[in-house]
Formats: structure tokens, C-alpha cells, sequence
């Protein structure tokens, strides 16, 4: 399990860089320079953490729990954004609110990047004992602050179509929900099996399946006939 949580943490970390590919110089530097104090001021929240953080927080339910939820937010976010661009793309005219919607969402650089950054810096800390913990903080925030911008510019150059970099967008946020999911639920049951069939249940659901495509089937027909007249 720790395994797909570092990997979900390199998706996070190549996400934020991708998204940073739609912005202009100066929001990335702004971006970086709060990064980069994130992760010089934590230094003391820092070293109250334990060695196997990744195995604490795998163990705690409740705070996997909340880590879900944050982590469903930011992809149905990411999502947004990735179509909001691609309608502006191949759309003509694109009313006021969609276009503040997707500046909006541009701006928004997301929130899962800082607890690995966090995560980054208790592994950090523990790899050189006898170091300045503030010493160890702050030179990772100057790594930081210049691998941000770098890793953007270098991103742009392997990816220069902006489509290309929106599919890629969208399909990492994707694999982010998926071993989101399978790094949440943890090992535990979320349903509890059953031996006999709900046959009312059963009923219910059926009545509903038919009762939508009925209704699908009706508002097609008074579509197709409004555009024929």
C-alpha cells in the first residue's frame, strides 16, 4: 500500500507541474514562492513526525477518510478545468461564465501538492540525522522554489501543443482517483457481502432502469420533431 501512495505522490507532484504549463511566469513564481515558504516555516511541525509517517496515516481511517474526500474535491476540479479548456478550444463563442469559471479554476494550482511537499520534507529530515532541521527545511524550499518554474518551462518544451498537455492533464487526474480510491479504502470491506438476493431491491432498481430509458426515449422524439419543424 505504501507503494501506491508514493506513487500517487509522484502523479500529484507531476499534476500540479503539468497545470502550472497553462499559466504565466509570474503566477508560477507566485506559486512557487508559497511553496517553497510552506515548506521552509514546517520545519517544525516537521520533526514532530514520525519516521513512518506513510504507515501512520495509512493506519488512521478517519484521516484517510478526509484525505478521500479532499482528493476527490481537486480531481473533480482538475476535470473541470481540463474541459472547460477544451470547450473554449473548439467552441466560437463562449458565454461570460464559463470563461470566469475557467480563469477561476486555472488560477486554483491545488491543495494535495502541499501535503506531499509535507510528506517530502519528514522523509527528508530523517535521511540526514545530525543536520540542521532548518537548515534541511529551507534549503528544500530553494529546491523548490527553482524546480517549480523549471520543471514547467522543461514540460512545455517536451509538450508544446496545449492539447497534447490537456489530455495528459486529464487522464493523470484520472489515475489519481483510481489509486486514490485504492489507497483510501485501505484493505477494509466497504460493503458487507450478502447470501440472498433482495428480490424488492432487485424490482426497484429495474422499474427505475426502464422508467428512465422511457423517459430518455419520449424528451429524443420531441427533440428530433422540434428540430424538424
Amino acid at each position: 500500500m505504501e507503494t501506491v501512495v508514493l506513487v500517487l505522490m509522484i502523479l500529484v507532484c507531476f499534476n500540479f507541474m503539468l497545470k502550472q504549463t497553462y499559466r504565466k511566469l509570474r503566477s508560477v513564481l507566485a506559486i512557487s514562492v508559497i511553496c517553497a515558504l510552506f515548506v521552509g516555516l514546517m520545519w517544525s511541525y516537521a520533526i514532530e513526525q514520525s519516521k513512518t509517517q506513510i504507515a501512520d496515516w495509512l493506519a488512521n481511517p478517519a484521516l484517510m477518510l478526509d484525505t478521500s474526500v479532499v482528493l476527490s474535491v481537486e480531481v473533480v476540479l482538475q476535470m473541470t478545468f481540463c474541459m472547460l479548456a477544451a470547450h473554449i478550444q473548439s467552441a466560437g463563442l463562449v458565454k461570460k461564465r464559463v470563461l470566469w469559471a475557467y480563469k477561476a479554476l486555472r488560477w486554483f494550482p491545488g491543495i494535495l501538492v502541499f501535503p506531499v511537499l509535507f510528506c517530502g520534507l519528514v522523509a527528508l529530515i530523517f535521511s540526514f540525522p545530525g543536520v540542521s532541521f532548518a537548515l534541511i527545511a529551507w534549503s528544500m524550499a530553494a529546491a523548490v522554489f527553482v524546480l517549480i518554474p523549471a520543471g514547467s518551462f522543461l514540460l512545455r518544451w517536451l509538450l508544446p501543443e496545449k492539447e497534447l498537455r490537456l489530455e495528459l492533464l486529464f487522464l493523470a487526474n484520472a489515475l489519481i482517483a483510481i489509486l486514490g480510491i485504492i489507497a483510501t479504502v485501505n484493505g477494509r470491506t466497504a460493503v458487507k457481502g450478502i447470501d440472498e438476493v433482495d428480490w424488492g431491491a432487485l424490482a426497484g432498481l429495474t422499474i427505475l432502469l426502464v422508467a428512465g430509458a422511457l423517459v430518455g426515449m419520449i424528451l429524443r422524439e420531441v427533440k428530433l420533431k422540434r428540430q424538424t419543424n
